[in-house]
């Protein structure tokens, strides 16, 4: 895998698409070569929730909520309920990594046409929980904290699980 986080002209669309792909690659690579045993494998007695594969699940359906739900307006097709509203993470620890990986790009390769196809100015459809109605930028801006954070995460539970460290 090549991963950049240098875009391919300084303007504010590529910066902002670039440094996304870039945090996801970044977390695919953190799994790349994983034992099946230790994606869905708990590493922390007070994080029951925080696995491999249950991260690389969250940030998928995290995707799914911003680009689809809130931007598009679309249906919530999340795994969450009110019940069980981090079911996301739950799940992913029991699916097989490579498809969790398979389903995280073919999301991500959609959500490239979504961002491309409008401008970073253009509002959501639906409102946030305080009743604004996030732009596209705001919302690349929040999948890349969010990912970038969680890569933290995977980075640490990948070294506990067989001592792989690295980028």
């Amino acid at each position: 895998m090549t991963r950049t986080d240098v875009p391919p002209s300084g303007d504010e669309r590529a910066s902002l698409v670039t440094f996304l792909d870039y945090v996801r690659d970044t977390a695919v690579m953190k799994c790349e070569g994983v034992a099946a045993q230790d994606a869905g494998k708990v590493q922390l007695p007070g994080s029951p929730l925080m696995t491999l594969g249950g991260l690389i699940s969250h940030l998928r359906w995290v995707e799914h909520w911003w680009f689809d739900v809130i931007f598009l307006g679309g249906e919530d097709k999340g795994p969450w309920t009110d019940e069980d509203p981090d079911r996301e993470m739950r799940v992913g620890a029991e699916i097989p990594l490579d498809e969790l990986l398979a389903d995280y790009a073919a999301d991500a390769a959609r959500h490239r046409e979504t961002v491309a196809a409008h401008s970073l100015d253009d509002l959501a459809e639906r409102p946030i929980r305080d009743g604004r109605r996030m732009n596209l930028r705001w919302i690349l801006l929040h999948l890349i904290e969010e990912t970038a954070r969680h890569n933290g995460h995977l980075d640490i539970l990948r070294e506990l699980a067989d001592g792989t460290t690295g980028d």
